[in-house]
């Protein structure tokens, strides 16, 4: 079999191309046209020394890597694997038909100059050690602030980090009687930590892009596994901060049976790399089938280990444009707030802004600053509550292009989220249907997982069409797509909650979704992510362990400096245990006597609400009450009279609620204590120390568990607390406790 290698950065030279050139003028000068400068002149005479500096050097080796390999399967015919060493792998998924030349251009393009952009880095090549070696003597100096970069062959690493940590290791190297250490000409620390920011900028990118269906297998350097279709972006993004697996993707082909390489391109550095490693190839493991959410990825030496960034569903990463599959879910009145969307945008990971309970005009204003400070794509998205005003609610959605919706509190379909879903569809020409808007429903039950993941009805889909809202060819596609592209299962949590059991509801709507996905045939996967209760790694791990392909969390975030709570209830929520919850009526649907968790602790909201349902219960108006009871729910829960409260009800109910709450005293009964809720609700975000009896805060077990795991930690403070650094600590803490059970289980099964 026949292995086509093609070089990375390094392997330029002056004069380059110099005999292809003029055999592919067209591609040359769609070159030229994506660059803006003259590619020819670059590679052969180089007058203004350009060539090796990275933002120019990436792109002229692709032009001539790719027009080496145009040239090569003339005379070799087509290989049946493809390898690219770092920018390389582009150059092996353009032969490889994933994209043009041109969309391949213009990747590359973008990824030198995100890497130009990088300072404070360096790099070393290292002779002469194993990784194993390599890591001892980092660990041995303390130089923690190294990463591996190339794990090139048995005795060839690069290593990466600040320029002063590679400046001072070279003498640590020496003194351990290295065969080499040399530095490297480059600006920054690439292949590391360092380069988070381009990786997330770079993944924004990609994600506009359109990829095809690999026709040969590619190997990519992060897994030294081949290419799946539908991780292409995911990985190029994974590639800039992750270690380049050389020496293992090359053995992995090895294992493969008699494999003949040819190095296509510039140069002749990975046919000397191949002799040091056919001499000493690593053990690979036999390939193993990947699942659905896997966490896995494997590591050089052969164990399997985790990574933030591995953790979840890649698609979810890659359709929404984040690093990690953690969301922040939307908390109503704005407590998941403006702030806090921005900073966890500029972080790369999605969040929900928190509409319930808002005014309109607030929520565009909300939706148009948001907009403003996320203006290079970073992830966000609006959530839409069901409820009176969600009609005017998904309009704004529209008018305002929002294309992640977290729908809550739906028990059926509505035709707001048909529309939304299905307007603007689209059917590409190989078939694949396209959503503009994409939707995460919030469930905590099979049934209603169950209309999510059915196609749109077809009743709504006739009366939109009817009515002109949606065209012919709209509904004929949505009968191909489910609802929802994203399924949270909700379990014990704070605000709403029918208080399930995550262990038992996660993995019963997992099931669910692949009987459904049978059943309608659908081409995408619809992710199932988990929310309630992650507050901690332990619980992070146990959702990611079922199969998760994403996490939600809600709680935790409302004691944060961003967001949109009080400081007087922040002060109150750092302090919460586990065990300082409690279930109340909820005031949006008190009348069926729905629950939420609320904050037990230093509030008498809880008990206070139960009663009002209780005596809703027994009660058909507030007259059969008896005098004291009345007085005291006057006096001291509501600080005012029945009819004081009464005038602000028919105030904020439409005058048709008014009418049959005039006809129906049980129904007066139930608004005047609905107020109550409102009220509690307004006390705790205003910060009112004098109402603090009254707070409703919706909280459940997870802060507690968080509380409890930042104890004499610079985090026990909610002012130290930042959304984004929390969910980082979260993600990284996870994959380090799952590495742990690995290690274990390994040693126990040796």
């Amino acid at each position: 079999m026949k292995v086509f290698l093609f070089p990375g950065q390094g392997s330029q030279i002056r004069g380059m191309g110099e005999q292809l050139f003029p055999k592919y003028p067209g591609l040359v000068a769609a070159a030229n046209r994506i660059l803006g400068y003259d590619v020819v002149s670059l590679c052969l005479r180089d007058p203004d020394r350009c060539l090796n500096k990275t933002q120019f050097t990436q792109p002229a080796l692709y032009v001539v890597s790719a027009l080496s390999y145009l040239d090569s399967i003339g005379t070799e015919g087509k290989p049946d694997y493809l390898l690219g060493h770092s920018f390389g792998e582009y150059v092996a998924l353009f032969a490889a038909g994933a994209f043009s030349f041109e969309t391949g251009l213009m990747l590359v393009k973008k990824r030198a100059e995100l890497m130009s952009n990088s300072r404070g880095g360096s790099m070393a090549a290292l002779l002469g050690m194993n990784i194993d070696q390599v890591k001892a003597v980092l660990d041995k100096h303390g130089y923690d602030g190294i990463d591996i970069a190339n794990h090139n062959s048995y005795e060839q690493i690069v290593i990466t980090g600040p320029t002063e940590d590679i400046i001072s290791a070279q003498q640590a190297f020496e003194t351990e009687d290295i065969r080499l250490y040399f530095p490297l000409n480059v600006s920054g620390a690439f292949h590391s930590r360092y380069m988070k920011d381009a990786a997330e900028a770079f993944g924004r990118f990609a994600a506009t892009c359109t990829f095809e269906p690999l026709q040969i297998p590619v190997i990519a350097n992060v897994t030294a596994r081949p290419y799946q279709d539908n991780r292409i972006v995911a990985l190029l993004k994974e590639q800039i901060v992750g270690q380049v697996r050389w020496y293992e993707s090359i053995s992995y082909l090895l294992g493969k049976g008699d494999m003949q390489f040819f190095e296509i391109g510039p140069g002749d550095v990975l046919k000397k790399m191949l002799v040091h490693i056919q001499k000493h190839p690593m053990p690979v493991p036999a390939d193993k089938p990947v699942q659905h959410g896997s966490a896995i990825a494997a590591t050089a030496n052969g164990l399997q280990m985790v990574t933030p960034e591995s953790l979840g569903a890649a698609t979810f990463k890659s359709d929404y444009g984040v690093r990690y599959a953690y969301v922040t879910g939307a908390m109503v009145h704005g407590i998941a707030s403006r702030e806090l969307v921005v900073k966890m945008g500029k972080a790369g990971m999605l969040s929900y802004f928190g509409t319930g309970g808002l005014k309109l005009h607030d929520i565009e204003s909300a939706i148009i600053e948001i907009k403003a400070k996320l203006g290079q794509g970073e992830p966000f998205g609006m959530n839409l509550l069901n409820g009176s005003r969600q009609a005017e609610t998904a309009a704004l959605f529209m008018k305002h292009g929002i294309r992640n919706i977290e729908a809550s509190a739906f028990m059926n379909i509505t035709p707001e989220l048909v529309q939304l879903r299905v307007k603007g569809i689209q059917r590409k020409q190989d078939g694949v249907v396209e959503t503009k808007t994409r939707i995460m429903a919030k469930i905590s039950r099979p049934e209603v997982a169950t209309v999510f993941l059915s196609p749109p009805p077809a009743t709504i889909l006739k009366q939109l069409l009817a009515v002109g809202v949606l065209t012919a060819e709209e509904v004929s596609w949505a009968a191909l797509i489910p609802m929802a592209d994203d399924i949270c299962v909700e379990a014990d949590s704070g605000g709403h909650t029918d208080g399930g059991v995550a262990f038992t509801l996660l993995p019963g709507i997992m099931r669910l979704r692949d009987d459904m996905m049978t059943q309608h045939g659908y081409t995408r996967m619809v992710r199932i992510g988990a929310a309630g209760g992650i507050g901690t790694p332990e619980a992070a791990a146990a959702a990611f362990v079922m199969g998760a392909d994403f996490i939600l969390t809600g709680s935790i975030n409302q004691c944060t400096v961003e967001s949109g709570m009080s400081a007087v209830v922040k002060d109150m929520l750092q302090e919460a245990e586990v065990q300082d919850t409690q279930y109340a009526p909820a005031g949006d649907m008190f009348e069926i006597g729905a629950k939420v968790q609320v904050l037990r602790k230093g509030t008498f909201f809880p008990g206070r609400v139960n009663k009002l349902y209780e005596l809703y219960r027994n009660h058909n108006s507030l007259e059969e009450i008896d005098a004291d009871t009345r007085s005291q729910i006057q006096q001291r829960y509501f600080k005012r009279s029945f009819e004081e409260v009464y005038e602000d009800v028919k105030a904020y109910y439409s005058p048709d609620e008014i009418a049959v709450a005039e006809r129906n005293p049980k129904q007066k009964m139930a608004y005047i204590f609905r107020w109550y809720f409102g009220y509690a609700n307004a006390l705790a975000l205003n910060g009112n120390e004098a109402g603090r009896p009254d707070f409703q805060i919706h909280c459940g077990p997870a802060l507690g568990a968080f509380n409890r795991w930042v104890k004499h930690t610079p985090l026990e403070n909610w002012r130290n607390r930042h959304v984004d650094e929390m969910a980082a600590k979260i993600m990284t803490e996870t994959a380090n406790l799952l590495n742990e059970r690995i290690r274990y289980w390994q040693t126990k099964l040796q």
